[in-house]
């Protein structure tokens, strides 16, 4: 007889853990590419504090977030260490395949300026920090906001920070004629190759 009333509560039992249970229908865990990047593009523009109309170029926020807090040095390049102009030159090679000048005021000399109001995403700007040329450099990302390799480290800052506003020089977008020109010499040099 207890081994009728164990069956029939074990019966019981099983019957209802599987009335609580849930069958959910297969779901494809993959998604639409262009799913993905929207998801990406979300992603980027949320920690970049940048507005997701303004983030076009998944390239440039990636290059971006991947370099996010690698330290300042003082005529570094690499991941142990980069300053701005080599953080924008590396930026630039990588992002635009444009190969740029290694100094923020030879960089100026590259671009045709452009107004704070007027500027678009992966142009440059440029700061006179207590000096009367220019000093420090940084990427245009969108809403204000800036990727530039500082003291504290590669980061993402506002122009209506008081310190940048203070020392904000100008905008400059690439001279086409530098495109061309720097066009013309990676296809040639990729000749050689």
């Amino acid at each position: 007889m207890k081994k009728l009333i164990l069956a029939i509560a074990l019966f019981f039992s099983v019957l209802a853990v599987s009335a609580q249970t849930k069958i959910v229908p297969n779901q494809s865990v993959d998604k639409a590419p262009d799913e993905q990047e929207s998801l990406a593009k979300d992603y980027l523009s949320q920690i970049m504090g940048v507005a997701l109309s303004a983030t076009s170029n998944m390239k440039l926020f990636h290059f971006v977030y991947d370099w996010i807090g690698t330290p300042y040095r003082f005529g570094g390049s690499s991941k142990k260490g980069i300053d701005c102009s080599a953080f924008t030159k590396q930026l630039y090679s990588d992002v635009f395949n444009l190969d740029i000048k290694r100094n923020s005021r030879d960089i100026f000399s590259m671009v045709s300026p452009v107004g704070r109001d007027d500027l678009k995403e992966g142009d440059l700007v440029f700061f006179k920090i207590h000096s009367r040329s220019i000093s420090h450099i940084g990427i245009y990302l969108g809403n204000n906001r800036f990727a530039h390799a500082s003291l504290k480290g590669v980061a993402i800052s506002s122009l209506d920070d008081a310190y940048y506003s203070r020392y904000f020089y100008k905008g400059g977008r690439v001279l086409s004629a530098f495109k061309e020109e720097l066009g013309l010499t990676n296809e040639l040099s990729n000749d050689k190759n």
